[in-house]
């Protein structure tokens, strides 16, 4: 990955937690605010970063249900 996608990345990662612990899913938009500030390029990496993370976790938790339900 390039900086940008790492650094967009390890961000979309942090935001998502603090969500998740806090249940504060504004977090998620203060910090692409606050990134968009500055850099629209980065605002949209982190974006598309925090849509991967949200998509994996959901594709994972389907998985598991599949799993538990063929008895795995």
């Amino acid at each position: 990955m390039s900086l940008l996608e790492d650094l967009a990345d390890k961000l979309a990662q942090e935001a998502l937690h603090v969500a998740e612990t806090t249940g504060d899913e504004t977090a998620i938009d203060r910090v692409a605010e606050a990134i968009g500030a500055s850099s629209t390029t980065m605002e949209e990496a982190y974006l598309t970063a925090v849509r991967v993370r949200r998509a994996e976790a959901r594709a994972r938790a389907l998985l598991a249900e599949l799993k538990h339900d063929a008895g795995q």
